[in-house]
């Protein structure tokens, strides 16, 4: 016997008549190139998205194809987020920081017909514009604020304009594609990514979790991941289902900038990886009495392990650091964290300890960690590779021939990731697998020993390569970022991490730095470290 419940799809117009009519007045606020800021609301981006759904069907949008955005975290964005799939179109949000003819691959692979775009990044644009597939180009004034387009382009506004206030939804089915993502290429070439509408649905009910982001109609969040990052982990969705107050900084990502607009904003809610609040923590540390936060600001943090000193020393700046983890693959919340209520009598170093760890796994997702022999126990001991299965969890992606081997047999999504499942579902990330160093048989964690080397109060940045070795396979190598004005040497540094690893364990070299390469999304770029360290010559 089935159930007698309505059968209710699960879409995105669904989301965006919620917060027109229920959040109407709750702001939206940006922060243009100039510095200045924009301030709208829910209600204004609900009439808006509904124009430019109805425009993009007067240009003769069908369903399913795609339109590309390159623009920065700004309402106007926002207003694609939803105008895009309402219309029946899938967005597909482009990398703007990736190699002009990269982006431009992407988008032939990805079949983007038109392009809205950012008018600041015309430039960027002009150096790839013959290389792309757009059809047509529609340009928001963000950066200029006018209504000038160059020609042969459409002008934003003026579609809008055009759009009208009578749109009515298309037939939209919840597995029907609704927004899509490329992965950031850290294990490989890129890969697409196509969220369903009922994915995103889902997925935001999650975003509301205490142990997820905690977003409400209370809170204040401002994502620092890009919009094209896996759709800034899903804030713009979420933060619109649940009336959240949403703050986008645009372009300006350095610490000063995004500490003055999370002070002057009232922020209490943001996100971004591990670098971003490592820059932070140096903004604040050089400058203490400079801002005056919304304290406690909760902010999830996701990428890699963030090192326990860091979230010390920003918790006495009133910013708590949550742990989660996930991928573009998994929309991108895999797990959720927190200490649970027997936990909050622990010492204060075993609560950092799980604070470190990537948390259970989220509602709906289910995880394992897989080895040659099996599935292994949930121990807090046993490595093997992470996988997940679940509703917003990706089943294959778009147009890859090579592509099987990231799923195993009975379906589950193979992370590439190796970790440790202890008795109470913590999922503890031991490293990627491609970067755990093999010496002589044995393997060495680089983010245990990156974490350990950013404990050091000289140390801003760390990460840890395998190295060709003529006896051990591989041996560890670590390159260091000192803090400004900072010093220490390599034995300093290796006797600070003999205290915490075996003699084996300890990097073989300890090369200091200015710089350390990044992704294109803020992660550490370990391809470059091993391609510029490929020819070391290990001492005798």
């Amino acid at each position: 016997m089935r159930g007698t419940m309505m059968d209710f799809p699960l879409t995105l117009p669904v989301l965006l008549e919620r917060a027109g009519k229920l959040f109407p007045r709750v702001e939206v606020v940006s922060r243009r190139p100039d510095k200045s800021v924009l301030r709208t609301c829910y209600g204004e981006v609900y009439r808006r998205a509904r124009r430019l759904a109805a425009a993009l069907t007067r240009l003769g949008l069908r369903p399913g194809e795609r339109v590309a955005s390159m623009m920065w975290n700004h309402s106007g964005h926002l207003e694609a987020f939803f105008g895009v799939p309402c219309a029946g179109g899938i967005l597909h949000t482009l990398n703007l920081r990736l190699h002009p003819q990269e982006i431009a691959a992407i988008a032939r692979h990805a079949g983007d017909r038109f392009l809205i775009i950012d008018d600041v990044l015309l430039p960027t644009l002009e150096k790839f514009r013959e290389e792309a597939p757009f059809e047509r180009v529609i340009v928001a004034p963000y950066g200029s604020g006018s209504a000038s387009v160059p020609e042969g382009f459409l002008n934003y506004e003026e579609l809008l304009a055009e759009g009208g206030d009578d749109f009515r939804y298309p037939a939209i089915e919840e597995n029907d594609g609704a927004s899509m993502c490329y992965t950031s290429g850290t294990t490989g070439n890129s890969k697409g990514v196509i969220y369903s509408h009922r994915a995103l649905v889902l997925h935001s009910f999650a975003t509301g979790l205490e142990e997820s982001f905690a977003l409400s109609f209370r809170e204040t969040m401002m994502p620092l991941s890009p919009m094209f990052h896996a759709n800034a982990w899903g804030m713009p969705f979420g933060c619109a289902m649940l009336g959240t107050r949403l703050v986008l900084p645009g372009p300006h990502m350095d610490a000063e900038s995004v500490l003055d607009l999370m002070a002057g904003e009232g922020v209490s809610r943001s996100c971004g990886v591990p670098t971003v609040w490592i820059g932070i923590l140096d903004a604040l540390e050089k400058n203490p009495g400079r801002w005056k936060l919304n304290a406690p600001v909760q902010v999830v943090c996701g990428g890699t392990a963030p090192p326990i000193e860091l979230m010390r020393k920003l918790d006495r700046f009133g910013i708590h650091i949550k742990h989660l983890w996930g991928m573009t693959e998994t929309t991108p919340i895999g797990t959720c964290g927190g200490l649970r209520p027997h936990m909050q009598e622990w010492p204060e170093e075993k609560q950092y300890e799980v604070r470190a760890k990537q948390g259970w796994a989220a509602p709906f997702v289910e995880v394992r960690i897989m080895r040659g022999e099996g599935e292994a126990p949930w121990d807090g001991q046993t490595p093997g590779e992470l996988e997940v299965r679940g509703p917003w969890v990706a089943g294959q992606y778009y147009d890859a021939p090579d592509q099987a081997q990231r799923w195993s047999a009975d379906g589950w999504f193979k992370t590439g990731d190796v970790a440790t499942i202890d008795g109470e579902g913590y999922v503890k990330l031991v490293d990627r697998a491609k970067d755990l160093v093999k010496s002589g048989g044995e393997w060495i964690s680089s983010v245990d020993l990156e974490n350990t080397l950013m404990d050091h109060p000289a140390v801003k940045e760390a990460a840890v390569i395998g190295v060709p070795h003529p006896k051990w396979q591989e041996r560890p190598l670590a390159a260091v970022v000192l803090k400004e004005g900072a010093q220490a040497t390599e034995q300093e540094l290796r006797a600070y991490l003999a205290q915490s690893f075996a003699k084996w364990q300890l990097p073989d070299a300890i090369v200091f730095v200015e710089a350390i390469p990044r992704t294109s999304v803020g992660k550490f770029r370990k391809t470059e470290l091993r391609e510029q360290f490929a020819a070391w010559k290990w001492e005798s």
